[in-house]
């Protein structure tokens, strides 16, 4: 992006990304005696944390394990899988020996393998909430995707077990360690353009037929819960503020086979404590991608915002103009650097379950027509 601005653009996102980075300046240094048994287990990976993913999906297989051959603090030290026919190729792809491999039956036996300092749950919605806190129990810590959970009251299970165990929870919110969003932060808490007096948000594909994220089972939910919850952390993380109020209205259902238990698209609108009132959508029917902001001093977007790679955007200035990083290498090294310096992410379990209350928030507003208020904790 070509602006004045472009000094403290900079340095808003260096700053921000030292503090998602968590990097110890001081402590890197560490001591040179006393060398515990889990220093010498870490010094013997060249420093690095072992990851072990817990579900071997699309996602899993596509972006985390291929990310992890880009990171710098952490690697893939094992694998999780109820699919023994995919175990060969993983186990040649990346070199996982044996002892780190593990079926969902005896998952809990992770505990005793000093390979494995995080675990990655990437799994269907409704099985987050076990595996994350039988990973605490196991003595390690997590990252879980998103959404945290499907209920409020899941999380908070799994909030308890992290604080139990002293362990660290961390969200998969990639977006929070992504250029262009961070811009999008920037830009909007700072009020480069002043006060905001609109702001508007939607991502959603068309899905497939026969997968899990069409079970209200498995999913909690339809659009919404996969990636109508980016739409919601852009509103947030723009303005800088938390909702007050929400509204909804669940869109014409045109294949009530395929959309049978779930929602097939939604629009919602999030009331903040200005008296900003945000216009969101999400669905599993049509593309749409993007985040736009509308300032008293002009407009800045994204026009391809949720995306792994290929962000674009504009302000006033011009177009934006960053480097594409990889969001989920630089999300993991992120959260293994939180660990060793003894951090918290900044994405961490509170923030999922917030999120997860809006979201069940928008659905009770779909389901009566009415404005839903959020109560403060």
């Amino acid at each position: 992006m070509k602006n004045g601005n472009n000094g403290s653009r900079r340095k808003f996102l260096y700053d921000i990304g030292l503090a998602g980075l968590s990097i110890p300046f001081i402590s890197a240094v560490g001591n040179c005696t006393g060398e515990t048994k889990k220093q010498k287990t870490m010094s013997a990976k060249n420093g690095k944390l072992g990851i072990a993913l817990v579900g071997l999906g699309g996602y899993a297989g596509g972006q985390l394990a291929p990310a992890l051959l880009q990171t710098e603090h952490c690697y893939l030290a094992g694998i999780v899988t109820g699919t023994p026919s995919k175990i060969p190729v993983w186990k040649e792809k990346y070199n996982i020996p044996d002892k780190n491999i593990y079926s969902y039956d005896n998952y809990d036996s992770i505990k005793d393998n000093p390979d494995i300092d995080i675990i990655y749950v990437v799994l269907p919605n409704n099985m987050h909430a076990e595996y994350t806190i039988r990973g605490f129990e196991a003595g390690k810590h997590v990252i879980c995707e998103k959404p945290m959970a499907i209920t409020v009251e899941d999380c908070d299970k799994m909030i308890a077990a992290r604080k139990k165990a002293n362990k660290l929870l961390s969200i998969g919110y990639r977006l929070h360690f992504e250029p262009y969003n961070l811009e999008m932060v920037r830009l909007g808490t700072q009020k480069i353009y002043g006060h905001l007096k609109k702001i508007s948000g939607g991502f959603g594909f068309r899905a497939g037929p026969s997968q899990w994220r069409l079970t209200q089972k498995y999913a909690g939910g339809g659009p919404l819960m996969d990636v109508g919850i980016y739409v919601i952390q852009a509103m947030c993380y723009t303005t800088g503020m938390e909702p007050i109020a929400v509204t909804a209205q669940e869109g014409i259902k045109t294949d009530l086979e395929r959309f049978s238990e779930v929602e097939q698209s939604l629009t919602w609108q999030m009331e903040f404590p200005n008296g900003l009132i945000t216009e969101c959508k999400t669905s599993y029917a049509d593309n749409m991608n993007f985040l736009k902001a509308e300032a008293e001093k002009g407009i800045f977007e994204l026009t391809s915002a949720y995306n792994y790679t290929g962000q674009k955007g504009n302000t006033p200035a011009g177009a934006m103009d960053f480097p594409h990083i990889n969001q989920q290498a630089r999300q993991m090294d992120a959260f293994a650097l939180t660990v060793k310096n003894k951090k918290q992410s900044i994405v961490p379990g509170e923030m999922g379950r917030r999120d997860v209350k809006y979201l069940q928030a928008v659905y009770e507003a779909m389901r009566s027509g009415k404005r839903v208020l959020i109560k403060a904790e």
